[in-house]
C-alpha cells in the first residue's frame, strides 16, 4: 500500500469528521500552515503520522483497512436503484445483507431463502450495478462503503417513517441499547458545535463497522443509530403558545 493512499484515507477520514486542518494542527501542537503542507507535499514521517493518528483515535492498522477499503465506488444510489429496492423488500435485505460483508452461502445458512430465490435476487442486484457477481457465487460491491440513502428518494419515501416508528416503539434499555432527548435553549452557535459532533459521530460509527466487517458474521450484530437535532418548540407537549412576536 503507497503513502498516498495513506495519506488520501487521512484526509477522507478528517472530512467525514469535520475536522479542520487547523483543529487538527491544535490537537498536535503544529500551526495550520505546517499541517497543510504536510498533506500537500506528503511529507509525513512515521512519528508525525503517529501523533496525527493518536489525534484521531485510529493505529496504522485501522488506517490501512480503511485506505483498503477506499475507491471511486458511488456514495449515493442513483433513483432507478433505490426505487427497485424500495419496491421488492427481500431484495433491499439482501443487499443490505452484502453490505455488511455478508456473502450468498452465509445468508442461505441463516435466512429462508432458496439458493433459487436468492440466485434471482443477486442476478437483479448485479443488473442494476450494486453488486458485481463473482464465480463460484461471491459478491463485490460496486457502490462506496459509506453510502447514503437519497434525502427524498424512493427508500425513505416508502419506508423510512414506519421503519422509524417500529425502531423508537421499542424500549431501549431492555435491549442493551441506549436513548437520550435532551432538549435546551442553546446559540446558533452551540447548535452548529453539535452539529458537526453528530456528524462526526455517524463518520466513526461507520468506520468501526468497517473495520468490524473481516469478523465473523456471529461475531456481529445489526445495530441501529439515529441521530436527529432540529428546533423544536415545547409547546408540542405542554400547550403553551407562544405570543407572536414584535418586529
Amino acid at each position: 500500500m503507497s503513502t498516498e493512499q495513506l495519506i488520501d484515507s487521512l484526509k477522507r477520514v478528517l472530512k467525514s469528521r469535520h475536522i479542520t486542518y487547523a483543529m487538527l494542527a491544535q490537537r498536535i501542537g503544529m500551526s495550520e500552515a505546517s499541517v497543510k503542507r504536510l498533506f500537500s507535499q506528503r511529507t509525513f514521517t512515521l512519528s508525525r503520522l503517529e501523533q496525527v493518528l493518536t489525534a484521531l483515535e485510529l493505529d496504522f492498522f485501522e488506517l490501512a483497512k480503511l485506505a483498503r477499503g477506499a475507491g471511486d465506488a458511488p456514495e449515493e444510489m442513483t433513483e432507478p436503484q433505490e426505487h427497485a429496492l424500495a419496491s421488492e423488500p427481500r431484495l433491499m435485505g439482501v443487499f443490505y445483507l452484502l453490505f455488511n460483508d455478508w456473502q450468498p452461502a452465509q445468508i442461505l445458512a441463516r435466512y429462508e431463502l432458496s439458493e433459487t430465490d436468492l440466485t434471482r435476487l443477486l442476478l437483479k442486484l448485479d443488473r442494476l450495478r450494486l453488486i458485481e457477481l463473482l464465480p463460484a457465487n461471491r459478491v463485490s460491491l460496486k457502490v462506496g462503503r459509506h453510502l447514503r440513502l437519497r434525502p427524498s428518494g424512493a427508500i425513505r419515501a416508502k419506508h423510512g417513517q414506519r421503519t422509524m416508528a417500529e425502531f423508537l416503539a421499542v424500549e431501549f434499555d431492555r435491549h442493551g441499547g441506549n436513548f437520550r432527548f435532551e432538549f435546551r435553549d442553546v446559540s446558533p452557535a452551540s447548535f452548529a458545535v453539535v452539529h458537526r459532533k453528530l456528524d462526526r459521530l455517524a463518520a466513526e460509527f461507520n468506520e468501526l463497522a468497517e473495520l468490524d466487517s473481516s469478523l465473523p458474521t456471529e461475531q456481529r450484530q445489526s445495530i441501529g443509530l439515529v441521530l436527529g437535532m432540529r428546533p423544536w418548540k415545547i409547546g408540542q407537549f405542554t400547550n403553551l403558545k407562544e405570543r407572536p412576536r414584535r418586529h
